[in-house]
């Protein structure tokens, strides 16, 4: 781009290789940009779309059995979890802390676990 005069001695911007104004020229480029944007638009909304129609009763939605593999291991996941939190809480009932002075680790959760089982014997022998 250069700098001319124009005949009326106004001021312009020029493009070098052509000889039409600036303004032409990013008007040209102002379209190009807007039917890229409208075409990315319309594939987004074709892409957003498509996988509505395309969705699954909730019978045929676990019957392959990758999905039931995957419900097995959550179930699996969250029995073990709650098998967890169950031996934990029995062992904070017995005096076990499990963010308090940690000096004697070992020894205060081999205690929680003694009365524990102490414990759950006697509940067991009782009628």
């Amino acid at each position: 781009m250069q700098f001319q005069q124009d005949k009326g001695g106004g001021r312009r911007w020029r493009c070098r290789t052509k000889n039409k104004p600036l303004f032409v020229e990013n008007l040209v480029m102002y379209q190009i940009r807007m039917a890229a944007l409208a075409l990315v638009v319309s594939v987004a909304t074709a892409g957003l779309t498509a996988p509505v129609a395309m969705a699954q009763t909730a019978d045929t939605a676990a019957s392959t059995p990758k999905q039931v593999q995957k419900a097995q291991r959550k179930a699996d996941r969250k029995a073990a979890r709650a098998k967890k939190n169950a031996e934990l809480k029995d062992l904070e009932k017995n005096g076990y802390q499990p963010g308090g002075d940690q000096t004697n680790y070992p020894q205060n959760i081999q205690n929680a676990e003694k009365k524990s089982a102490e414990a759950k014997a006697k509940a067991a022998s009782a009628p």
